[in-house]
């Protein structure tokens, strides 16, 4: 999926942890805002998530076989193909509906700031006519996805402290 302005963002880096996934029902704030298909919670969990993928490092020595006790368990704050948090959120994002997947992508893009809540409706558009099979592949790509779904969320007049403190403690 590109992105309205076709701007590219590179790599990833990124961390580890668990979180049990929400299920929230849609949000809505006011007859002004429009109505989000994905809940606050799902998009705060893949907030948290993605925070925590994102302090991961690159790999220093690839697959060098030593023993995890023996190198001070390093390789957990490295960037892996197979990091579980990654996967976690590949698949919590694959599993989300055409209308959750879309709203993500739309508020990211508000947040890294290629539109506004007023032009929700035109952005949403550009996404669904965007969407494929491959949301969760484009969305992991943004190294700094847990801020930009951060400030997209945040113009809706919603943040995530409560949520991570609630199910992070």
């Amino acid at each position: 999926m590109a992105a309205p302005d076709q701007r590219k963002t590179a790599g990833s880096a990124r961390g580890s942890g668990s979180a049990t996934p929400p299920t929230g029902e849609a949000e809505q704030d006011s007859s002004d805002t429009p109505t989000l298909s994905i809940s606050r919670e799902k998009v705060c969990f893949i907030v948290v998530k993605a925070r925590e993928f994102d302090v991961k490092d690159l790999p220093t020595i690839p697959d060098d076989g030593s023993d995890p006790p023996d190198d001070e368990m390093r390789s957990v704050l490295e960037d892996r193909p197979d990091d579980p948090v990654r996967q976690e959120l590949a698949a919590f994002i694959g599993a989300l509906n055409f209308d959750e997947q879309v709203d993500l992508v739309t508020l990211m893009w508000m947040g890294r700031g290629d539109g506004a809540l007023a032009n929700w409706a035109e952005l949403r558009d550009i996404a669904c006519q965007e969407h494929n099979r491959w949301t969760a592949r484009y969305l992991l790509a943004n190294p700094v996805l847990g801020d930009h779904l951060a400030e997209g969320l945040a113009q809706f007049g919603y943040t995530c402290e409560e949520f991570a403190v609630e199910h992070l403690g």
